[in-house]
């Protein structure tokens, strides 16, 4: 892609998103090397799984993660697109923490995307991992774009 955006382009995208300040989401970092897109999420009352448990809630997680998947899509794709298929898997509780969130584009293509995202705790503790496919719309940078074979 020759305009690559920055980090306060795509938080301009992520503010657009009533939804997504749900989460007050925060674009710390993209590496257009590994195509990777970093996020920090602040906990509130509202992302609590039960009141007075300072839980992040399990969808909460989700959308967090289906969301910075979604943004990190604009690293390759002119505009962003659907979620096709979306699963999570939750690996210990997200408890009195902010979330770092990192998506991973594994493979981009003409008309799919695959991302993975991983979610940490405060103390760097990975407590979800995600993984989604987005479709890719109307991708006029398409050369054959592709993340990491791992």
């Amino acid at each position: 892609m020759s305009n690559q955006l920055t980090c306060s382009d795509i938080q301009a995208q992520i503010e657009k998103s009533k939804f997504h300040q749900l989460f007050t989401p925060e674009i710390t970092s993209i590496d257009y090397e590994t195509l990777t897109l970093s996020a920090k999420l602040k906990m509130s009352k509202t992302l609590e799984r039960q009141p007075g448990t300072n839980q992040w809630h399990g969808g909460a997680i989700s959308a967090a993660i289906d969301s910075v998947g979604c943004y990190a899509l604009l690293m390759v794709a002119d505009e962003l697109g659907p979620t096709v298929n979306f699963r999570t898997d939750y690996l210990y509780p997200g408890h009195d923490t902010d979330l770092v969130v990192n998506a991973h584009i594994r493979k981009s293509g003409r008309s799919i995307a695959l991302i993975d995202v991983d979610v940490f705790n405060k103390n760097e503790r990975l407590i979800a991992v995600g993984r989604a496919c987005y479709s890719m719309l109307e991708n006029k940078n398409f050369t054959a774009k592709k993340g990491n074979e791992t």
